[in-house]
């Protein structure tokens, strides 16, 4: 009996569905479109789809330049929660978590979408200061979240050790409605979804120039040949700085590596996400069985998407005093995405001092989660103007000194 890889059984499945085989066989694209979106990861196929949805603009085409979801889209933890201190990180992230709550239906294609519940431990006492100010917040902001006790986290979370060594776990940040989903699903919907409406998702396409005149943007360069356009979004995560420098522009960014590495399948023995900033790691487990491991990102600037062995160790190693159960598991398989950072920790979603260029960058550790709210916002400033989601996070809050500080938030915890 033949046997097929997960992604080969994955890929056959989506032949079946309707429109499906226009985008994996990437079209030839033609020679002008009202949008091009650089970036099929999620964040760009969101944007599109919300393009056409909200707004009626389905002359879209979506190009990239290695395969549909490859990027970080198909290498992150797939966590979702909307737990941020600052309104404007508050409202984006809430809307996006619920777009997660109906995607599967909204797109007739199912992302696994678990409200399983995210826990942010506390393990010291400026923690716990910190995490009860969230609280507060988000219950102004109306988003669903309660400080609990040491004991309630123990309920939710059988296996983990609440007296470690170095670090106890004295409480914690509780979102019931946070959760996870398929990370390659979510590509995978909203490239359906797109192509069922008509947008062409061009892969194995570089743009090697960006063209413009009198100050707007009129089309790119791609190794595939030149294609016109009224509008243009760069959303290329790592990349970001190499497109703005095409566009004539330069972004308050630096590129590193996060990595990201799962162990060998167990029997079901932890049912939420759980996060402890102070050891510098957070865990799930997946449908699979996996313990899905992660921590900071690499200390130098870098666009590598491997592991490495130290990573592994000191992640594992901060993780074992609270989770001591995983330090007899074997590690499975390891992987890394490059994510753009900036100096306050928060996205960019903006125009840019190129006419009809809009830019959608800078989501650092944090990028999976937002996706729908992303695409929800970016759609709206790109088809009129202006969004209520993405006011706040302009490139001119740089010069301006408006700084949404998300660094404890989204610096660390994903």
């Amino acid at each position: 009996m033949k046997h097929y890889s997960a992604f080969a059984v994955a890929r056959e499945a989506l032949r079946y569905h309707t429109g499906w085989e226009r985008a994996w066989r990437s079209p030839e694209p033609k020679k002008r479109y009202d949008v091009i979106i650089i970036g099929a990861g999620g964040h760009g196929l969101a944007t599109a789809y919300y393009l056409g949805k909200n707004y009626g603009i389905q002359n879209v085409a979506v190009i990239e330049k290695g395969w549909l979801g490859g990027g970080n889209t198909g290498r992150n933890t797939t966590i979702i929660r909307s737990n941020y201190l600052q309104d404007p990180s508050a409202a984006i992230y809430e809307k996006a978590r619920g777009l997660y709550e109906d995607l599967s239906q909204d797109l007739n294609y199912n992302v696994m979408f678990s409200p399983r519940g995210v826990i942010m431990l506390a393990q010291t006492q400026h923690e716990i200061r910190g995490y009860q100010r969230t609280a507060h917040a988000n219950a102004l902001q109306g988003v669903k979240t309660e400080w609990i006790g040491p004991e309630r986290v123990k309920q939710l979370v059988p296996i983990i050790n609440l007296d470690g060594p170095r670090y106890p776990v004295l409480g914690g940040l509780w979102q019931e409605r946070g959760g996870t989903a398929r990370h390659d699903a979510v590509a995978w919907g909203y490239a359906r979804a797109c192509s069922a409406m008509g947008m062409d998702i061009i892969q194995q396409c570089e743009v090697t120039g960006v063209r413009s005149e009198n100050g707007r943007v009129v089309g790119v360069d791609t190794t595939k040949g030149a294609i016109d356009c009224d509008k243009l979004g760069i959303v290329v995560a790592g990349h970001s700085g190499q497109l703005a420098e095409m566009a004539g522009f330069r972004l308050p960014l630096e590129a590193v590596a996060l990595q990201a590495l799962v162990s060998e399948p167990i029997k079901p023995c932890m049912d939420v996400v759980v996060m402890a900033n102070t050891v510098h790691g957070y865990m799930s487990q997946s449908d699979k069985g996996e313990m899905v491991i992660g921590g900071g990102t690499d200390a130098y600037n870098n666009f590598t998407q491997r592991g490495s062995f130290h990573h592994i160790e000191e992640t594992v190693r901060a993780l074992v005093e609270t989770f001591p159960m995983i330090s007899r598991l074997k590690m499975l398989r390891q992987w890394g995405g490059i994510v753009d950072m900036t100096g306050d920790r928060s996205p960019i979603l903006s125009t840019t001092p190129l006419g009809n260029c809009f830019i959608n960058c800078g989501w650092g550790t944090g990028g999976f989660k937002a996706i729908p709210g992303s695409g929800w916002g970016m759609a709206q400033l790109m088809a009129t103007g202006h969004s209520p989601l993405t006011e706040a996070f302009t490139m001119d809050r740089f010069k301006e000194g408006r700084f949404i500080d998300e660094s404890v938030a989204a610096g660390v915890a994903h």
